[in-house]
């Protein structure tokens, strides 16, 4: 098909089941700014910036890799993003969808241009840790983050298909969601990407990502994946994220390598091991790399409870058979809250902010 222009809403989009032309879904903006709750006027200054005047709108991203910062986004692009995934995920026109992400971040945006530009049906909820509590109708298509999923279990039943992104997806989570779904897929992107650009099927073994159609991938001399997406932007994409390339097309995520720790000269991705340990360790807990005079830095664990439960996580990382000797934490810390921002931990600030040597 012809990619439309961003201007160009599909006459079979719906927003809580009514039809809207580009002129009425800009009144509706208003009314969202005007007299809508929290999330709705969220909503609303996005479809203001959508149909403003400007080809671009500016995007901030979630700060999980640094300091959040503001980027400038072609709207035409995310046209482009939101017809490849259409097509990845085979989403009909006229098909329902459930908004329930928070619009400040590009996911959510996302969520409402797919409809926009595919015909989908949209429904919005308020963005929560359990977006479903009071939903009981079924959806062709939901996005939601890792934490939204694990509330929702009960309801995947009312999901045709489910992607998620945002965050790893723990292994208990992951099993719990093969166990009672076919078709829920772990998402890979940022916002640079405009969302996603690779996806793995759950119910998949070894569930390697697959790059969307249109996406070319390469790793660079660190090991670190590229991503060439002509119509997203002509600049090449850096990450920091380590892969294995599989095929052309398909890769294993490994870690950012701006988390990897040089212990004594071995190197550790924090979040390799955190999935061994995912099975045993109970709490939310991540690995980090803390100075050390001999080491250089040493493998120390943060877990979100209190200290007196010290012995039984010593003994859940016992458990773990997998675990070479160098990836055993040197020293455990206990916290009140793992910082999060949009459901991601944001490890480097919580080690500074309860001053974790």
């Amino acid at each position: 098909m012809n990619t439309p222009h961003y201007t160009k809403i599909h006459n079979r989009f719906k927003l809580n089941g009514f039809n809207f032309s580009a002129g009425e879904l800009k009144e509706i903006g208003y009314d969202f700014i005007k007299e809508g709750v929290s999330y709705e006027k969220g909503l609303g200054n996005f479809i203001m910036d959508w149909m403003d005047k400007e080809d671009y709108i500016y995007v901030k991203t979630s700060g999980s890799t640094g300091d959040p910062k503001t980027i400038q986004i072609s709207k035409q692009a995310m046209v482009s993003s939101a017809i490849r995934t259409g097509d990845f995920f085979n989403v009909q026109i006229g098909d329902s969808a459930l908004h329930c992400l928070p619009t400040d971040f590009i996911a959510g945006k996302m969520m409402l241009v797919r409809a926009m530009i595919l015909g989908l049906s949209l429904e919005l909820v308020q963005p929560s840790v359990d977006p479903m509590k009071d939903v009981y109708k079924t959806y062709d298509f939901v996005a939601m983050t890792p934490m939204q999923a694990h509330h929702s279990l009960e309801k995947l039943g009312q999901f045709k298909t489910l992607i998620i992104g945002g965050a790893p997806i723990n292994p208990d989570l992951n099993e719990q969601l093969v166990a009672l779904h076919n078709n829920c897929y772990e998402t890979y992107g940022m916002t640079e990407t405009i969302t996603h650009i690779a996806a793995s099927k759950l119910s998949v073994p070894k569930k390697p990502f697959h790059a969307l159609n249109g996406i070319h991938l390469r790793v660079d001399e660190a090991g670190c994946l590229m991503v060439d997406a002509p119509d997203i932007t002509d600049k090449l994409i850096h990450t920091n994220d380590l892969v294995e390339m599989h095929t052309e097309n398909t890769f294993t995520y490994l870690g950012r390598r701006d988390n990897v720790i040089n212990s004594g000269g071995v190197k550790i991705s924090p979040e390799f091991v955190e999935r061994k340990l995912a099975h045993h360790i109970k709490s939310p807990f991540f690995l980090y790399g803390s100075s050390d005079k001999i080491l250089g830095q040493k493998l120390i664990m943060v877990v979100e409870g209190r200290k007196e439960n010290i012995s039984e996580v010593e003994k859940q990382i016992a458990a773990c058979e997998t675990l070479e000797k160098f990836e055993s934490p040197k020293t455990i810390h206990f916290v009140t809250k793992i910082l999060r921002n949009n459901g991601k931990y944001l490890r480097g600030k919580t080690v500074k902010y309860f001053e974790i040597a």
